[in-house]
């Protein structure tokens, strides 16, 4: 089974909350504000847009596995979501994995185990500072 992979870096805002019960998020953006309880990471260097075409064609397989894996100062986090053969994938600022199956431009992935509020406590408190550097890891199986 080929795996298609894909590494997001980001960067970390005194505004994480990461607090929202059914999605993650992750911005190219580098503003944050208290409404953004779903965003863990700021200045992400790519969107949706920017995935290669394989990792975006395989995300597009329905009921393709998606593995992600959060990684900030030595910590790791990760799920499991699933792609889906309605995603768009046309985002040029976030992404965003949910736990339900809705789709719009900013959908990386559905039906995700866990959503922004599951991320360890640490992990969080480490992402409130704008120097820190984080990773999304992305590996799609068909």
């Amino acid at each position: 089974m080929p795996a298609y992979k894909e590494v997001v870096e980001f960067f970390g805002h005194p505004m994480v909350r990461s607090a929202h019960s059914t999605t993650i998020e992750v911005t190219k953006d580098s503003r944050l504000t208290i409404n953004g309880d779903c965003i863990i990471g700021v200045r992400a260097d790519k969107g949706i847009s920017d995935l290669s075409g394989e990792v975006r064609d395989a995300l597009r397989v329905e009921g393709s596995s998606v593995r992600f894996v959060i990684e900030v100062a030595g910590q790791d986090f990760e799920f499991l979501a699933r792609g889906s053969s309605a995603l768009p994938l046309e985002s040029t600022h976030e992404m965003v994995i949910r736990k339900s199956e809705y789709i719009c431009g900013r959908t990386l992935a559905v039906r995700a185990g866990v959503a922004a509020k599951d991320i360890p406590r640490s992990m969080v408190q480490t992402l409130r500072s704008p120097e820190a550097k984080g990773l999304l890891r992305i590996e799609v199986q068909i």
